[in-house]
């Protein structure tokens, strides 16, 4: 399906965007084009990849004709573009209406004109009963992505939403790891609090199989194991050689949750088990106002939803072998200086 296609990564310097970059950039795409802001990140890129087949298009999905430049001669959309630091959009919440819902609606507005085949959303697990401006923005865009495309014709809009990926940029395993080389306490805001452990290769596969299966206004989530941070914790210190270090408990921070939601209990209830996913259908409702609000459910949910408390979890020893999977574990590990790998 990608054969001399060209392929557009909006948010195409940060982590996700990169990361699909990487693994697109030995198919048989013609073409990739990069989007962001940031073109000192692009010169980076540029300089390290030196690959012809990378475009680089400076823009702002805020600004809808910088990014129908972009669009124009795509043929498939990975829109990554976002505010995705929590306490950042908690002080400028403004700032990620904006961007998460507005630069969503302008590039997906932009991808109908263009007549572009496919476009693939990302959001997160803060969406899914959202505490705070950025999970609420998150929830929004998915709004705008699934009402988007119940009019956008031949172009077909669904979204991947993600729990975190491990030692990822900003993530509490790179955390964890400087904190234990540098003989400072490890710092856990709650022992019991659980996530879900996914890698970098699983979070790209589940974009690709959107690409391969998604129909319009579908949503796609992975199935993955969860861990309680204490053993993450527990886990990490045995794998670093460091098995007695101390764990300080610091209390859970201003709009953090104490486990990951993927799924909501209404959601579960429609999806689709797909072995490794699940695929939340379409809402087929149309614009008739009396299916929202004349016809009721027969019967109201009673599962929990998909959450990495009710997920199956792993042991210490699971966690460990997990951890040893990561190139980033294996060089921290050896004493050698390693990068999160997004």
């Amino acid at each position: 399906m990608f054969r001399d296609r060209t392929l557009l990564i909006t948010g195409g310097t940060g982590s996700f965007g990169n990361a699909i970059m990487r693994r697109f950039l030995n198919s048989d795409l013609k073409e990739i084009r990069i989007f962001s802001r940031d073109e000192k990140k692009q010169e980076d890129m540029r300089r390290r990849y030196g690959n012809p087949k990378l475009k680089f298009f400076i823009g702002d999905v805020r600004d809808i004709q910088s990014v129908r430049t972009a669009v124009r001669g795509v043929d498939y959309i990975y829109h990554a573009a976002a505010l995705k630091q929590v306490p950042s959009c908690e002080f400028h919440p403004m700032e990620a209406v904006k961007t998460n819902i507005a630069g969503t609606e302008n590039v997906l507005e932009e991808a109908v004109q263009a007549g572009v085949k496919k476009v693939i959303c990302l959001s997160t697990d803060k969406a899914v009963y959202p505490i705070n401006a950025m999970g609420i923005s998150k929830a929004m865009m998915e709004k705008v992505a699934i009402a988007k495309s119940r009019s956008a014709g031949d172009t077909i809009i669904c979204t991947t939403r993600y729990g975190n990926v491990m030692a990822s940029r900003g993530s509490v395993i790179p955390l964890f790891c400087d904190q234990i080389t540098s003989g400072l306490p490890l710092t856990i805001t709650d022992g019991a609090m659980t996530r879900f452990m996914m890698t970098l290769e699983d979070a790209v596969d589940l974009v690709l199989y959107a690409f391969e299966h998604g129909k319009a206004g579908e949503i796609f989530v992975q199935k993955s194991p969860a861990v309680t941070i204490r053993t993450l914790a527990l886990a990490l210190t045995r794998v670093l050689g460091r098995p007695d270090h101390r764990i300080n408990v610091i209390g859970t921070r201003h709009g953090e949750k104490l486990f990951e939601t993927v799924l909501s209990q209404e959601e579960l209830d429609a999806a689709e088990d797909l072995g490794l996913y699940y695929r939340v259908p379409a809402d087929a409702r149309d614009m008739n106002y009396a299916s929202y609000v004349d016809q009721g459910l027969r019967k109201r949910s009673k599962s929990a939803g998909y959450n990495s408390h009710n997920a199956p979890r792993l042991s210490v020893a699971e966690m460990q072998d997990l951890l040893m999977s990561l190139s980033f574990i294996r060089k921290a590990a050896r004493g050698s200086h390693a990068e999160a790998v997004i």
